[in-house]
């Protein structure tokens, strides 16, 4: 402000506001001298003078940089882009590397003109002012060289009107950089990024003292966790105990949607003015939470509408359902006895039934804008009263490519039915929704999700194959999961298989599938440490499936010999679901050797499938209880019929633990499952060979443990291209520990020792320890058996955990983990 008393426009004006910077421009003239700098700027200024007028722009201010106010912010972005391209050209032509940064918001301004006095003593001849000025300069400060960002209110607004642009509107690239904090700004603000392909730096800004990233908290330093989470729990604790009662009475967590002015008048031209002006004010507000137009063009996509669809009542009452908003606010426009109406209403998603509307009358074109802040502030007073009337059961459904909210809402159920492990409730759920919708490609990949952890592998392919088989009702993220699918199926190694769930984490980290996935996949390779780095995501509040992956989350822990850790998540998430959690909270008991405790909770309720047989019979193993342990798995052998991967494991844990009550085992009857099984695999698809390769050299290990080495030496050299065909890492090690026992009944305990130790680095096998603590004891060597009972006995919860095949060396770590308990612990289990 300078005093002058020039004419001053009596209300604010809504403006796309436009900051430029010509990059390192001192050191240009440096290098060029005044002269040959002075001419270089004279065609700027004529380049900036001929897109100032191409592009309908007001210049309000220039030195190394641009001012600009433009009417339509997709002129403000028509500017940029080609300012951008000419001065490109413009330093080609003069052998330089001419780039600016730019900065494009839109928001309310105050502008006023300076008296002829004033000009003439050098102000400037119009001034601007407003929020919407600092919020711009910080984004063109923010900005890389030849970078443009956008405000989220800029990015809403040019994205929806790139049709102006004619053929160039298809080489844009979109980018959002996420949440910023601003200096001077109160509110968290979103930062877009916009360019030609090929031209855009696509780059994340770089932060300053002005402009810092709103880093999630999950995604901070771990050493600035706990100082962070104290200064949270200050200010938030202040500002619940001194802030003032908000206007609107939303949650938190309320999002609405705003659907698309209903023009009931012959003026055109109110559609865009009116729109924009509901949307900043409500999205300015401190209290509603707009849905934004990128979430709302990716929920349209979704349910298939094509490019351009307006946002009408209905649409908007999907979309608020689809993303979990609790309103949709629809306001429209209409002509009565010579008066401009604006009318606002609020609907109810689950309804469709309007709580509440307000009217605002006006004369002329010029009192639409005024007409919507009346009812804007009405709104903002009595929505509180009015969302008395909205439910709140207003859960985000999944988002996965359907047009039919009724199979969309079947989906659904059936993942919830998934997170409380009650798979047949969810392959019906799933199927309802096929059957709605038989385009819907997810509905089949719930079904074989369940089939292939189910052991179905032949029904998942050919569920994977019909889902894969609708390509162009997928999204591309859809296609980017079937396609770590594809790899599966395909027999792909588990360290490739990994890499392609790495690779959808990184590109859509809120994927909780893929990390869940992603995890899985290290998990099964023994890379306990880096499964439990890409399995924090799960544990987000926001995460539906959040118990089913606290599940799994908690074997990990029990595999890293983190225990304690392991029994919370197991009991906290038994309280919530009662599926499985509970059996795994009764085996890290029994890994911490609390037997009472783990024995109450398996006499809860009945065990429920092989699964839990084989674990229950481990913890009686892990006791001492050969007997028990025998006729559970005898039992369940006797009922398994139907998936053969599951009886097969129970058939080879029923031979050991046959042995552990002192009956013998036979070596026709391992020579009888491995010839079975090595037949099978030359017939079966690469997927199911490689989960056939793991459980045959797992029976071999077997085998020659209990003393029926003639078995495996007879087919060795079979076994041995399995491994060198498969090139799976889990299969290289068992195969060793095979080789490894053969070694120790040669004697040859130290070729065993020198096969062994280079396996030894954290994700190696429980029994990789025990074989090498036999073939010490061999060596008479003492010091090497005490390091190796010590580390057995410290991995209990790996004993456990361990995933093999269906865990069919569970019941023998067990074994292994009772016989060769350190001798600290067996002083302290005498005393």
């Amino acid at each position: 402000m300078n005093g002058d008393n020039g004419t001053s426009t009596q209300a604010p004006q809504l403006r796309a506001l436009l900051f430029t910077d010509l990059c390192d421009s001192l050191i240009l003239v440096e290098r060029i001298g005044d002269s040959a700098a002075a001419e270089l700027f004279q065609q700027h200024d004529r380049l900036v003078l001929t897109l100032q007028q191409q592009w309908n722009g007001q210049q309000i201010d220039r030195s190394d940089g641009l001012f600009l106010l433009f009417e339509r912010a997709i002129d403000g972005l028509g500017f940029a882009l080609d300012y951008q391209r000419e001065l490109k050209a413009l330093g080609q032509a003069q052998k330089l590397e001419l780039r600016a940064r730019a900065g494009l918001h839109v928001g309310e301004v105050l502008t006023w003109e300076n008296s002829a006095e004033a000009v003439k003593a050098g102000a400037k001849s119009v001034e601007v002012e407003g929020l919407a000025k600092p919020m711009a300069a910080r984004l063109m400060m923010l900005a890389r060289p030849g970078q443009i960002l956008l405000s989220a209110v800029a990015e809403s607004l040019t994205h929806r009107a790139t049709s102006t642009l004619g053929e160039r509107a298809e080489r844009l690239v979109w980018k959002s950089h996420g949440r910023w904090r601003f200096k001077g700004i109160p509110a968290t603000q979103e930062v877009y990024e916009v360019g030609e392909i090929g031209a855009a730096p696509l780059r994340m800004p770089r932060g300053s003292t002005k402009a810092r990233r709103d880093i999630p908290l999950w995604r901070q330093p771990a050493a600035l966790a706990a100082e962070a989470l104290v200064l949270a729990t200050v200010v938030v604790g202040g500002w619940l105990l001194l802030r003032p009662a908000p206007a609107i009475a939303f949650a938190e967590r309320d999002w609405v949607v705003v659907g698309e002015v209903r023009n009931l008048t012959d003026e055109r031209l109110l559609d865009d003015s009116l729109d924009q002006a509901f949307r900043i004010s409500l999205g300015q507000s401190r209290h509603v939470n707009v849905l934004s137009d990128i979430k709302v063009r990716e929920t349209l996509a979704l349910m298939r509408k094509p490019d351009g669809s307006l946002l009408d009542r209905q649409t908007a009452i999907e979309v608020a359902m689809r993303d979990g908003a609790r309103a949709v606010i629809m306001p429209s426009v209409l002509e009565i006895n010579g008066k401009l109406r604006v009318t606002v209403e609020v609907i109810d998603p689950a309804n469709g039934n309007t709580v509440y509307s307000h009217s605002a009358d006006g004369r002329g074109l010029e009192s639409v804008l005024t007409s919507a802040d009346q009812v804007v502030a009405a709104l903002r007073d009595d929505l509180g009263e009015a969302m008395e009337d909205i439910s709140r059961d207003s859960a985000p459904l999944p988002k996965v490519a359907t047009p039919s909210i009724d199979a969309l809402h079947a989906y659904a159920k059936g993942l919830a039915a998934m997170s409380t492990q009650d798979f047949d409730s969810a392959l019906m759920f799933f199927k309802q929704a096929a059957t709605v919708d038989p385009g819907f490609a997810f509905a089949y990949v719930g079904m074989m999700r369940i089939r292939y952890g189910q052991g179905h592998l032949e029904e998942a392919r050919s569920l994977f194959n019909t889902a894969n088989g609708l390509q162009d009702r997928l999204t591309p993220r859809e296609r980017l999961y079937l396609q770590a699918w594809g790899s599966q199926f395909a027999g792909a190694a588990m360290p490739a298989v990994a890499e392609q769930w790495r690779m959808l984490t990184e590109l859509y980290p809120d994927d909780y599938a893929g990390h869940m996935n992603y995890s899985s996949a290290l998990y099964v390779m023994g890379k306990y440490d880096a499964a439990l780095a890409a399995a924090r995501p799960l544990l987000l509040a926001q995460n539906p499936q959040k118990g089913l992956a606290q599940n799994f989350v908690g074997r990990i822990h029990l595999a890293v010999a983190d225990v304690g850790e392991a029994q919370r998540m197991f009991k906290e998430t038994a309280a919530m679901d009662r599926g499985a959690s509970d059996v795994w909270w009764a085996l890290s008991l029994a890994a911490a050797k609390d037997y009472p405790a783990s024995e109450e909770i398996f006499a809860r309720r009945p065990l429920r499938g092989p699964g839990e047989q084989i674990e229950r019979s481990s913890a009686l193993v892990d006791q001492g209880r050969f007997v028990e342990a025998n006729e559970l798995i005898e039992r369940a052998q006797s009922q398994c019929s139907e998936v053969v991967e599951v009886c097969r494991v129970l058939d080879v844990i029923a031979l050991h633990q046959r042995r552990l009550t002192g009956n013998p085992t036979p070596k026709e009857s391992y020579a009888a499952i491995l010839d079975l099984w090595l037949k099978k695999a030359e017939q079966q698809d690469a997927a199911s060979r490689r989960e056939s390769v793991l459980f045959i050299l797992a029976t071999a290990y077997h085998a020659v443990r209990a003393g029926h080495s003639g078995a495996v030496r007879a087919r060795s050299g079979v076994l041995k291209g399995l491994v060198q065909k498969d090139d799976e890492p889990r299969a290289s090690q068992l195969w060793a520990l095979v080789q490894g026992v053969l070694d120790v009944e040669d004697g040859r305990p130290e070729s065993a020792v020198k096969s062994l130790e280079p396996f030894v680095h954290g994700d190696e096998l429980y029994q990789v320890h025990v074989v090498l603590h036999d073939a010490y004891e061999a060596l008479g060597d003492k010091a090497g058996q005490k390091k190796q009972r010590d580390w057995l006995d410290q991995q209990r919860g790996r004993a456990y955990a361990e995933e093999i095949s269906s865990y069919v060396l569970q019941s023998l770590n067990l074994d292994d983990a009772r016989r060769l308990q350190s001798s600290d612990t067996q002083r302290v289990a005498a005393l």
